[in-house]
């Protein structure tokens, strides 16, 4: 497995759409497996292709946050949404490509999605609480879309702003890192 670069916002790869997968190959299960081990590494619970710069409609996720409970990782090719609840919940979201930003995201308290797995079988499965969040919040950035964009115009340009701060000090560190080598 290999760490992937995860993205900071702004970035133009982040607010496109993203190609379908077409067949799960071998390559598509390397990607999986990279994108699950640099989600855990971040550390993170969802992790969607563009974040890392592949432009694909996939995504992992794996909303277990107890030290000693067992993973249940979840790799979603080509998802869709088939079913929202009319219910709705307000949790407070982050992003790996928005790093220590956070705010509240109302959406749908669950949601209903059919993916192809990376065995090639169609899977359906209701999710709900954090795992509903979470699996909206990854199937977005599939649509070019970030959680910011539900926030106010003030809001969303302050943490673009910061976001920007943060891509101008991590380019001066390497930049310094590599005058150094």
């Amino acid at each position: 497995m290999t760490l992937r670069q995860i993205l900071i916002h702004p970035d133009p790869r982040l607010k496109k759409v993203c190609d379908p997968v077409a067949e799960v190959t071998d390559e598509i299960r390397k990607l999986a497996d990279d994108m699950l081990a640099t989600m855990y590494e971040a550390p993170g619970i969802g992790l969607a292709a563009p974040q890392v710069g592949v432009m694909k409609r996939l995504f992992v996720m794996d909303c277990v946050k107890e030290q000693d409970a067992t993973p249940e990782p979840m790799v979603l090719i080509n998802p869709e949404v088939s079913w929202v609840s009319d219910e709705s919940n307000v949790y407070e979201e982050g992003c790996l490509s928005i790093p220590e930003q956070y705010a509240e995201v109302t959406r749908p308290a669950e949601v209903r999605m059919r993916w192809l797995g990376l065995d090639g079988q169609s899977h359906e499965e209701q999710f709900d609480a954090l795992w509903a969040t979470c699996a909206q919040h990854e199937f977005d950035h599939l649509n070019g879309k970030l959680f910011i964009d539900y926030l106010g115009p003030m809001k969303r340009k302050m943490i673009t702003r910061k976001m920007e701060k943060l891509k101008r000090e991590r380019a001066r560190e390497a930049g310094s890192k590599d005058f150094l080598s």
